[in-house]
């Protein structure tokens, strides 16, 4: 039974419906519990009943499609269109936690209506200007790819379980408790909080869930934190959440084997999908991270956090990211340009900004690998004129059998700057994007070498040969098919986003004569002549040609932008090359000042950056 009267003049379906025929649909409602994982409609069934959610969640599935569409919670009602309409159910409805609601019977509101018949009117209004709703945003969702794979609805509650075979610490319970109640609204409770529903043999009663459920409406967020073992209230912590957040403590030292899941983690796998997952590990100090691969074996998070206790920040991050408020950068593609994204990163720091999630492409996904490793701006700076000015990284021609520039020089270079380190051994979460040409589709880079991901997603196809890995497939730069990678970034995760995007620089107003242009003997002889090189026409180079190219497609990308999301475009030299590295200092210095500027504007203007 619910834990308290449910009045249907709150429910949105029945808003206008008089009074008295309200009162004869409540004498009807039956109420009924419904376990995690139980289906209460499916799919092309008959509408032989209405449900209204008094407690709980439920998620939304199509053509047995298992990712939600949308997810339904308290006060909602559930199959009310094909009800009303008396057709056959078109989704399926599957309660991802345990859940109480109320059921009516196509016999009891049929045998209403034959004494009511007014209550038709009502309802059948609301339902049309729900379903004209509702069109809306299937035709704003239906606009491709990555549009339609949002990250979901951030979690109300989350489950927190320890991870491998170390009970969670003390001190990051304290500490998580500590950054979550900063926000007004969050509930952190144990067994011992919830008293009077934890007893045992009342675990799994309706009255239980429906309070526990209830809790919702007094709190934005709640975490129920596990006990160290599979215990009764275990279980139903994990039956309840949204989310669950495993906590494994990182030993001391190298990792060179699997970390095993332990009963918690298992028995939550039988209930959550893996992007329920969050997995939190725990570091003893602040330092370089190796291992990380040992813990995602046999588990695949939605994502991992790493955690040091020395300070507050990674645990405010981690929450960060739990709200759905975690904070992106986006960096586009664009050769040498892509220096102002030191520029733009710079000025965010010197403000106070900080940023809990980076991707990016091409020379993009390069610059953002060092912001997640949290280097200063003006240490990547030197970095680049190391690698591009003193090392010529893309300066070293080659026989075009393969690629114009030599890529064994290009890949010593990522290797010395980027070392050994690994995606997923990052402090901060990163991806990188390129282009799998072999199965024509957006690969995202998410763990494995750094150098790697970014050698492939900047492999500038002629300039530089694909990237091929040991499954055979071909991949090039992530230009090809997102130059401004917003779409990856929303699906991975909620919140605000910063994107840096550069105009096409002038490649439509460039003038030379067409007919000038040298064919092959002409060339080679002004080419060996130091004097008459000078004669060649004005007209851009190869590879400027193909890096503009790839830099083209603006609106594919600015019709994902969110209304949280905040787009950044850097001024860039229209006389400048796409392979000039040797501005790279001057690109920085403007970009830090237009973006320095565009903060302050912002700040003055009483809105938050991002």
């Amino acid at each position: 039974m619910p834990s308290a009267p449910f009045h249907l003049d709150r429910i949105a379906t029945f808003q206008g419906v008089p009074s008295d025929h309200l009162a004869q649909l409540e004498t009807r409602l039956r109420p009924l519990a419904v376990a995690r994982g139980v289906s209460i409609v499916t799919e092309g069934d008959d509408a032989d009943a209405l449900f209204v959610v008094i407690s709980g969640r439920f998620a939304v599935e199509v053509d047995g499609n298992p990712e939600p569409v949308t997810e339904i919670g308290q006060g909602a009602t559930i199959g009310e269109i094909a009800f009303f309409a008396g057709g056959n159910r078109t989704a399926t409805v599957r309660a991802i936690r345990d859940s109480v609601v109320l059921k009516l019977s196509r016999a009891d509101f049929d045998d209403i209506s034959r004494r009511a018949p007014a209550i038709w009117t009502a309802i059948t209004a609301t339902l049309a200007s729900r379903l004209a709703v509702e069109t809306r945003k299937s035709t704003a969702l239906s606009n491709g790819g990555f549009a339609r794979r949002r990250a979901g609805p951030r979690p109300r509650t989350i489950a927190v379980i320890a991870a491998g075979p170390t009970p969670i610490s003390d001190a990051f319970l304290e500490a998580f408790a500590r950054a979550g109640c900063t926000h007004a609204g969050t509930l952190i409770a144990g067994a011992a909080d919830i008293a009077g529903y934890t007893r045992d043999d009342r675990l799994n009663e309706n009255d239980t869930t429906a309070a526990l459920n209830d809790l919702e409406s007094q709190y934005d967020t709640i975490a129920f934190i596990a006990d160290p073992v599979l215990s009764p209230w275990t279980e139903k912590a994990i039956r309840q959440a949204d989310a669950i957040l495993s906590v494994g403590t990182h030993p001391d030292g190298p990792l060179g084997r699997t970390i095993a899941r332990n009963p918690l983690e298992l028995f939550a796998a039988t209930l959550h999908k893996p992007s329920a997952f969050h997995l939190a590990i725990l570091h003893p100090r602040r330092a370089p991270i190796q291992g990380t691969r040992h813990w995602l074996s046999g588990r695949e998070p939605h994502m991992h956090h790493h955690v040091s206790l020395e300070g507050d920040g990674d645990i405010e991050r981690l929450w960060r990211f739990l709200r759905g408020q975690a904070k992106g950068f986006i960096a586009c593609g664009g050769g040498a340009f892509c220096a102002a994204h030191i520029g733009v990163y710079k000025a965010f720091r010197e403000a106070g900004d900080t940023f809990d999630f980076f991707g990016g492409t091409s020379g993009g996904a390069a610059m953002t690998a060092a912001f997640a490793q949290d280097l200063e701006p003006d240490d990547i700076d030197a970095r680049v004129h190391r690698m591009f000015i003193d090392g010529k990284a893309l300066g070293r021609y080659t026989l075009p059998r393969y690629s114009l520039l030599d890529h064994t020089h290009f890949d010593a270079h990522l290797r010395n700057e980027y070392g050994n380190v690994r995606i997923e051994d990052l402090w901060k979460p990163y991806f990188a994007v390129s282009a799998d040409l072999t199965e024509a589709q957006l690969e995202v880079h998410r763990s494995g070498p750094l150098w790697e991901a970014i050698r492939a997603s900047a492999a500038i196809p002629g300039l530089l040969p694909p990237y091929c890995r040991g499954d055979g497939r071909m991949l090039v730069d992530g230009s090809v098919i997102a130059n401004v990678p917003v779409e990856v970034m929303h699906a991975l995760k909620t919140g605000p986003n910063v994107i840096v995007s550069f105009d096409t620089p002038g490649a439509a107003s460039v003038a030379f004569d067409y007919d000038a242009l040298p064919g092959r003997r002409e060339l080679f002889l002004k080419w060996a002549n130091p004097f008459a090189a000078k004669t060649l026409p004005n007209a851009p180079s190869a590879a400027t040609v193909l890096v503009r190219s790839l830099m083209a497609n603006r609106g594919h990308y600015e019709r994902h932008i969110g209304s949280d999301d905040w787009l950044l475009v850097p001024p860039t030299p229209d006389d400048m090359g796409a392979l000039d590295w040797r501005r790279h200092s001057e690109l920085l210095d403007t970009a830090y000042r237009y973006t320095k500027a565009e903060i302050e504007r912002r700040n003055a203007g009483s809105c938050s950056p991002g």
